[in-house]
């Protein structure tokens, strides 16, 4: 619930505060929690290459990700 809450604060912060036409407006303001989503798919796909290009990142990676994966089962 508090979720809901959160997002309909930041539409109307976005409605509000937001620069230009109201068609940008109501845009903005609908589609703002896309950020921290494409943060998470950025960071996400950023972690997969540099545990490809260094081998070693890659394995303290995959023993930490086993490691969490072990203790939250």
């Amino acid at each position: 619930m508090w979720m809901l809450a959160v997002y309909f604060v930041g539409v109307v912060v976005g409605l509000m505060a937001t620069q230009g036409g109201p068609g940008t407006r109501l845009l903005l303001a609908v589609l703002w929690p896309m950020g921290p989503l494409a943060f998470l798919i950025t960071v996400g796909g950023l972690l997969v290459v540099a545990a490809i290009a260094f081998p070693v990142f890659g394995v303290i990676l995959a023993a930490g990700l086993a490691t969490a994966w072990w203790l939250l089962r």
